[in-house]
């Protein structure tokens, strides 16, 4: 199984997508979005942004565990990654998401 940006609509008919790595981890999950549009448009910025370092804001949660946020380069936030338990982890997360979203396919959570 290939990486891929799997698209669905939320419970209030707003739209949001989730990175899978090809093992089906979920790497990065976005915003909501009012239109498939803008969700398709959030996409194509994180292809854009990937490759960065400096799109990734890596911060630590209330409770400790570390975890990063991709932001645009004028700061807007992208997507954000689940908590993982130590910094480490959160670098393999970054070259994960610098990996597989340049060529992720798009699909449909909601087919």
């Amino acid at each position: 199984m290939a990486a891929k940006f799997e698209v669905k609509t939320t419970a209030d008919d707003r739209f949001m997508f989730n990175l899978k790595a090809a093992n089906g981890q979920v790497i990065l999950t976005s915003q909501t979005y009012a239109t498939r549009q803008g969700v398709l448009e959030g996409i194509d910025s994180v292809r854009r942004h990937a490759a960065e370092n400096s799109n990734y804001d890596r911060r630590t949660g209330s409770d400790g565990s570390p975890y990063f946020v991709m932001v645009a380069n004028n700061a807007v936030e992208i997507g954000r990654s689940e908590m993982y338990s130590s910094s480490a982890a959160v670098e393999n997360g970054i070259a994960s998401v610098k990996a597989n979203a340049p060529d992720a396919e798009v699909a449909d959570a909601n087919a």
